[in-house]
Protein backbone atom coordinates (compact mmCIF):
# COMPACT_ATOMS: atom_id res chain seq x y z
CA UNK A 1 0.00 0.00 0.00
CA UNK A 2 1.15 3.30 -1.00
CA UNK A 3 0.78 6.74 0.85
CA UNK A 4 2.50 8.92 -1.69
CA UNK A 5 5.51 9.04 -3.53
CA UNK A 6 8.17 9.75 -1.39
CA UNK A 7 10.08 6.65 0.20
CA UNK A 8 9.11 4.38 2.39
CA UNK A 9 11.07 4.12 5.39
CA UNK A 10 9.17 1.01 7.17
CA UNK A 11 6.34 -0.50 6.14
CA UNK A 12 3.96 -3.03 8.34
CA UNK A 13 2.73 -6.10 6.14
CA UNK A 14 -0.14 -7.75 7.83
CA UNK A 15 1.45 -7.64 11.37
CA UNK A 16 -1.01 -9.35 13.97
CA UNK A 17 0.53 -9.32 17.62
CA UNK A 18 -1.19 -11.85 19.58
CA UNK A 19 -1.27 -12.04 23.53
CA UNK A 20 -2.02 -15.71 25.16
CA UNK A 21 -3.96 -15.22 28.69
CA UNK A 22 -2.51 -16.56 31.79
CA UNK A 23 -5.73 -19.37 31.93
CA UNK A 24 -8.27 -20.64 29.42
CA UNK A 25 -10.66 -18.41 30.21
CA UNK A 26 -8.99 -15.24 29.94
CA UNK A 27 -8.26 -16.61 26.01
CA UNK A 28 -5.73 -14.52 23.56
CA UNK A 29 -6.03 -11.07 23.24
CA UNK A 30 -5.22 -10.00 19.83
CA UNK A 31 -3.79 -6.38 20.09
CA UNK A 32 -2.79 -5.83 16.69
CA UNK A 33 -4.39 -7.75 14.14
CA UNK A 34 -3.74 -7.94 10.86
CA UNK A 35 -2.71 -4.39 9.94
CA UNK A 36 -0.68 -2.90 7.22
CA UNK A 37 1.14 0.42 6.53
CA UNK A 38 3.77 2.48 5.46
CA UNK A 39 5.66 5.12 7.19
CA UNK A 40 7.72 7.67 4.42
CA UNK A 41 11.02 9.38 5.42
CA UNK A 42 10.72 12.47 6.62
CA UNK A 43 7.10 12.67 8.06
CA UNK A 44 5.15 12.41 11.68
CA UNK A 45 3.06 9.76 10.84
CA UNK A 46 0.11 10.08 13.92
CA UNK A 47 -1.52 7.01 15.20
CA UNK A 48 -4.86 7.51 17.55
CA UNK A 49 -7.10 5.85 18.77
CA UNK A 50 -9.10 4.58 22.66
CA UNK A 51 -6.98 3.30 25.39
CA UNK A 52 -6.40 -0.31 24.84
CA UNK A 53 -6.51 -0.10 21.04
CA UNK A 54 -3.25 -1.72 20.43
CA UNK A 55 -1.22 1.71 19.85
CA UNK A 56 1.66 1.26 22.05
CA UNK A 57 2.15 -2.47 20.82
CA UNK A 58 2.32 -1.65 17.42
CA UNK A 59 4.80 0.83 18.35
CA UNK A 60 6.91 -1.42 19.88
CA UNK A 61 6.49 -3.73 17.53
CA UNK A 62 7.87 -1.99 14.77
CA UNK A 63 11.11 -1.82 16.41
CA UNK A 64 11.47 -4.96 17.78
CA UNK A 65 10.87 -4.54 21.38
CA UNK A 66 8.08 -7.35 21.28
CA UNK A 67 7.64 -9.61 18.07
CA UNK A 68 5.25 -10.05 15.83
CA UNK A 69 2.95 -13.53 15.86
CA UNK A 70 2.52 -13.41 12.33
CA UNK A 71 3.54 -10.74 9.36
CA UNK A 72 6.27 -8.67 8.70
CA UNK A 73 7.77 -5.88 9.08
CA UNK A 74 10.32 -3.79 6.72
CA UNK A 75 12.97 -0.88 7.62
CA UNK A 76 14.74 0.06 4.51
CA UNK A 77 13.35 -3.29 2.48
CA UNK A 78 14.74 -5.38 5.09
CA UNK A 79 12.40 -7.42 6.99
CA UNK A 80 13.52 -6.78 10.22
CA UNK A 81 10.98 -9.55 11.85
CA UNK A 82 13.96 -12.55 11.41
CA UNK A 83 17.08 -10.27 12.52
CA UNK A 84 19.08 -11.35 15.45
CA UNK A 85 22.17 -10.72 17.39
CA UNK A 86 24.42 -8.43 15.55
CA UNK A 87 21.96 -7.49 12.68
CA UNK A 88 18.96 -6.29 14.92
CA UNK A 89 21.64 -4.65 17.69
CA UNK A 90 22.39 -2.48 14.20
CA UNK A 91 18.85 -1.89 13.13
CA UNK A 92 18.14 -1.07 16.67
CA UNK A 93 21.21 2.14 16.80
CA UNK A 94 18.43 3.54 13.47
CA UNK A 95 15.06 3.08 15.34
CA UNK A 96 14.77 4.71 18.89
CA UNK A 97 11.40 5.37 21.50
CA UNK A 98 10.48 7.77 23.75
CA UNK A 99 8.52 6.62 26.49
CA UNK A 100 5.06 7.78 28.01
CA UNK A 101 6.27 8.25 31.59
CA UNK A 102 9.51 9.73 31.82
CA UNK A 103 10.13 9.48 35.49
CA UNK A 104 10.02 5.25 34.92
CA UNK A 105 12.05 4.92 32.22
CA UNK A 106 15.41 6.78 33.68
CA UNK A 107 17.44 5.04 36.20
CA UNK A 108 16.67 6.91 39.66
CA UNK A 109 20.00 5.42 40.57
CA UNK A 110 22.29 6.91 37.62
CA UNK A 111 23.15 10.48 36.60
CA UNK A 112 21.98 12.01 33.83
CA UNK A 113 25.25 12.38 32.30
CA UNK A 114 25.16 8.41 33.07
CA UNK A 115 22.21 7.77 31.24
CA UNK A 116 22.80 9.66 28.23
CA UNK A 117 26.13 7.60 28.26
CA UNK A 118 24.39 4.49 27.97
CA UNK A 119 23.55 4.00 24.49
CA UNK A 120 27.35 4.96 23.61
CA UNK A 121 28.00 1.50 26.43
CA UNK A 122 25.34 -0.62 25.12
CA UNK A 123 26.69 0.00 21.32
CA UNK A 124 30.50 -0.34 22.47
CA UNK A 125 31.33 3.20 20.91
CA UNK A 126 33.10 4.75 23.52
CA UNK A 127 35.97 4.28 21.82
CA UNK A 128 34.87 5.24 18.23
CA UNK A 129 32.71 8.43 19.46
CA UNK A 130 33.80 11.47 21.79
CA UNK A 131 31.70 10.70 23.67
CA UNK A 132 31.49 13.72 26.40
CA UNK A 133 31.21 16.13 23.28
CA UNK A 134 28.40 14.21 21.87
CA UNK A 135 26.80 14.29 25.34
CA UNK A 136 27.27 18.21 25.00
CA UNK A 137 25.53 18.21 21.95
CA UNK A 138 22.46 16.32 22.85
CA UNK A 139 22.04 18.47 25.95
CA UNK A 140 21.72 21.81 23.70
CA UNK A 141 19.54 20.09 20.92
CA UNK A 142 17.11 19.56 23.78
CA UNK A 143 17.33 22.66 25.94
CA UNK A 144 19.02 21.65 28.61
CA UNK A 145 22.47 22.64 30.52
CA UNK A 146 25.88 21.11 31.06
CA UNK A 147 24.91 21.26 34.77
CA UNK A 148 22.06 19.02 34.41
CA UNK A 149 24.55 16.08 34.12
CA UNK A 150 25.52 16.47 37.79
CA UNK A 151 20.97 15.74 37.81
CA UNK A 152 19.53 12.60 39.20
CA UNK A 153 16.00 12.42 37.79
CA UNK A 154 14.21 13.43 40.84
CA UNK A 155 16.21 16.12 41.08
CA UNK A 156 14.22 16.72 37.46
CA UNK A 157 11.28 18.43 36.28
CA UNK A 158 9.06 16.12 34.22
CA UNK A 159 9.50 17.96 31.62
CA UNK A 160 13.00 17.92 31.70
CA UNK A 161 13.01 14.38 32.15
CA UNK A 162 11.39 13.99 28.92
CA UNK A 163 14.08 16.25 27.67
CA UNK A 164 16.51 13.90 28.69
CA UNK A 165 14.34 10.93 27.70
CA UNK A 166 14.47 12.65 24.18
CA UNK A 167 18.42 13.59 24.02
CA UNK A 168 18.77 9.22 24.81
CA UNK A 169 17.07 8.89 21.91
CA UNK A 170 19.13 10.66 19.86
CA UNK A 171 22.46 9.78 20.44
CA UNK A 172 22.99 7.46 17.68
CA UNK A 173 21.74 9.68 15.32
CA UNK A 174 18.56 7.71 14.51
CA UNK A 175 16.42 7.72 11.19
CA UNK A 176 12.90 7.09 12.41
CA UNK A 177 11.88 7.67 16.25
CA UNK A 178 8.67 5.55 17.59
CA UNK A 179 7.00 8.86 20.05
CA UNK A 180 4.84 6.66 22.91
CA UNK A 181 2.56 8.95 24.15
CA UNK A 182 5.25 11.26 24.18
CA UNK A 183 3.91 14.25 26.19
CA UNK A 184 0.92 12.62 27.67
CA UNK A 185 2.16 12.36 31.06
CA UNK A 186 3.34 16.47 31.13
CA UNK A 187 1.56 19.73 31.95
CA UNK A 188 -0.22 20.90 28.90
CA UNK A 189 2.01 23.95 28.85
CA UNK A 190 4.96 22.13 28.98
CA UNK A 191 3.52 19.64 26.50
CA UNK A 192 3.13 22.47 24.19
CA UNK A 193 7.01 23.19 25.02
CA UNK A 194 8.12 19.39 24.00
CA UNK A 195 6.08 18.99 21.03
CA UNK A 196 7.25 22.45 19.63
CA UNK A 197 11.09 20.69 20.39
CA UNK A 198 10.14 17.84 18.71
CA UNK A 199 9.14 19.55 15.30
CA UNK A 200 12.40 21.43 15.72
CA UNK A 201 14.50 18.63 15.84
CA UNK A 202 12.48 16.64 13.31
CA UNK A 203 13.49 19.57 10.93
CA UNK A 204 16.84 20.10 12.18
CA UNK A 205 17.79 16.42 12.13
CA UNK A 206 15.47 14.97 9.09
CA UNK A 207 13.92 12.64 11.49
CA UNK A 208 10.83 10.25 11.02
CA UNK A 209 8.07 9.75 13.50
CA UNK A 210 5.73 7.45 14.14
CA UNK A 211 3.59 9.59 16.83
CA UNK A 212 1.40 7.74 19.12
CA UNK A 213 -1.31 9.42 21.15
CA UNK A 214 -5.13 9.30 22.29
CA UNK A 215 -5.36 13.44 21.84
CA UNK A 216 -6.83 14.26 18.92
CA UNK A 217 -5.68 17.54 19.61
CA UNK A 218 -1.82 16.95 19.62
CA UNK A 219 -1.76 14.60 16.89
CA UNK A 220 -3.32 16.89 14.64
CA UNK A 221 -0.94 19.24 15.36
CA UNK A 222 2.27 17.54 14.87
CA UNK A 223 1.21 14.83 12.16
CA UNK A 224 1.45 14.71 8.52
CA UNK A 225 -0.26 11.90 8.05
CA UNK A 226 -3.00 10.25 10.68
CA UNK A 227 -3.91 6.67 11.13
CA UNK A 228 -7.17 5.61 13.25
CA UNK A 229 -6.72 2.65 15.70
CA UNK A 230 -9.56 0.67 16.62
CA UNK A 231 -9.67 -2.24 18.90
CA UNK A 232 -6.53 -3.81 17.06
CA UNK A 233 -7.44 -2.83 13.75
CA UNK A 234 -6.18 0.41 11.26
CA UNK A 235 -9.75 1.58 10.52
CA UNK A 236 -8.84 4.78 8.32
CA UNK A 237 -5.55 6.54 7.12
CA UNK A 238 -5.43 9.79 5.62
CA UNK A 239 -3.11 13.05 5.60
CA UNK A 240 -3.97 16.10 8.19
CA UNK A 241 -5.52 18.38 5.25
CA UNK A 242 -8.18 14.83 4.27
CA UNK A 243 -9.11 14.43 7.69
CA UNK A 244 -9.95 17.62 8.34
CA UNK A 245 -11.93 18.14 5.01
CA UNK A 246 -13.59 14.16 4.90
CA UNK A 247 -14.14 11.62 7.46
CA UNK A 248 -15.34 8.61 5.94
CA UNK A 249 -15.29 6.13 8.74
CA UNK A 250 -17.90 6.44 11.52
CA UNK A 251 -15.25 5.75 14.69
CA UNK A 252 -12.85 8.41 12.83
CA UNK A 253 -16.37 10.87 12.53
CA UNK A 254 -17.12 10.16 16.46
CA UNK A 255 -13.21 10.75 17.69
CA UNK A 256 -13.21 14.00 15.83
CA UNK A 257 -16.83 15.20 17.16
CA UNK A 258 -15.23 14.52 20.75
CA UNK A 259 -12.85 17.37 20.49
CA UNK A 260 -13.24 20.58 22.26
CA UNK A 261 -14.45 23.23 20.36
CA UNK A 262 -15.17 26.96 21.71
CA UNK A 263 -18.78 27.14 19.46
CA UNK A 264 -21.11 25.94 21.28
CA UNK A 265 -23.86 24.99 18.18
CA UNK A 266 -20.49 22.40 17.52
CA UNK A 267 -20.31 20.88 20.22
CA UNK A 268 -23.31 20.29 20.41
CA UNK A 269 -22.95 18.00 17.19
CA UNK A 270 -21.12 15.86 19.11
CA UNK A 271 -21.15 11.89 18.30
CA UNK A 272 -22.00 9.77 21.48
CA UNK A 273 -21.29 6.07 20.92
CA UNK A 274 -23.25 3.49 22.86
CA UNK A 275 -22.10 1.10 24.93
CA UNK A 276 -18.72 0.06 25.50
CA UNK A 277 -15.26 -1.13 23.76
CA UNK A 278 -15.38 -5.13 23.17
CA UNK A 279 -12.60 -7.23 24.96
CA UNK A 280 -9.79 -8.08 22.26
CA UNK A 281 -9.52 -11.24 23.98
CA UNK A 282 -13.25 -11.85 22.70
CA UNK A 283 -13.51 -8.90 19.41
CA UNK A 284 -16.75 -9.24 17.61
CA UNK A 285 -17.00 -10.41 14.33
CA UNK A 286 -17.35 -8.83 11.02
CA UNK A 287 -16.53 -5.42 11.65
CA UNK A 288 -14.45 -4.70 15.20
CA UNK A 289 -16.89 -1.40 15.56
CA UNK A 290 -20.23 -2.99 14.16
CA UNK A 291 -21.30 -3.15 17.81
CA UNK A 292 -21.54 0.87 18.17
CA UNK A 293 -21.54 1.86 15.14
CA UNK A 294 -24.74 4.20 13.98
CA UNK A 295 -24.36 3.25 10.83
CA UNK A 296 -23.57 -0.40 10.83
CA UNK A 297 -25.81 -2.83 8.60
CA UNK A 298 -26.53 -6.80 8.11
CA UNK A 299 -23.02 -7.34 6.34
CA UNK A 300 -21.15 -5.74 8.97
CA UNK A 301 -21.58 -8.17 11.77
CA UNK A 302 -20.41 -10.75 9.43
CA UNK A 303 -17.87 -9.84 6.99
CA UNK A 304 -14.61 -7.56 7.55
CA UNK A 305 -13.90 -4.71 5.75
CA UNK A 306 -10.55 -4.41 4.41
CA UNK A 307 -8.79 -1.62 4.19
CA UNK A 308 -8.54 0.23 0.28
CA UNK A 309 -7.64 3.40 -1.09
CA UNK A 310 -10.58 5.29 -2.13
CA UNK A 311 -9.09 8.99 -2.69
CA UNK A 312 -5.67 9.25 -3.27
CA UNK A 313 -3.86 8.97 -0.05
CA UNK A 314 -7.42 8.39 1.94
CA UNK A 315 -7.91 4.49 2.70
CA UNK A 316 -10.61 3.51 4.96
CA UNK A 317 -12.05 -0.14 5.88
CA UNK A 318 -16.10 0.40 6.06
CA UNK A 319 -18.43 -1.32 3.95
CA UNK A 320 -19.96 1.73 3.62
CA UNK A 321 -18.00 2.48 0.41
CA UNK A 322 -17.69 -0.82 -0.97
CA UNK A 323 -18.96 -0.77 -4.39
CA UNK A 324 -20.33 -4.49 -4.40
CA UNK A 325 -22.22 -2.72 -1.16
Amino acid sequence: MAGNEKEALMKADHVKVYFKGKNRKSGTVKAVDDISFEIMKGETFGVVGESGCGKSTLGRTLIRLLDATEGSIYFHGQDVSSLKGKDLKEMRKKAQIIFQDPSACLNPRRTMKQILMEPFEIHNLTKEVDVETRIHKLLQLVGLDDYHLSRYPHELSGGQKQRVGIARALALEPEIIICDEAVSALDVSVQAQVLNLLQELKEKLGLTYFFISHNLNVVYQVSDRVGVMYLGNMVEIASYDQLYEKRYHPYTEALLSAIPQVDQEAQADRIHLEGEVPSPSNPPSGCRFHTRCPKACERCSKDRPVLKEISEGHFVACHLYDEEH
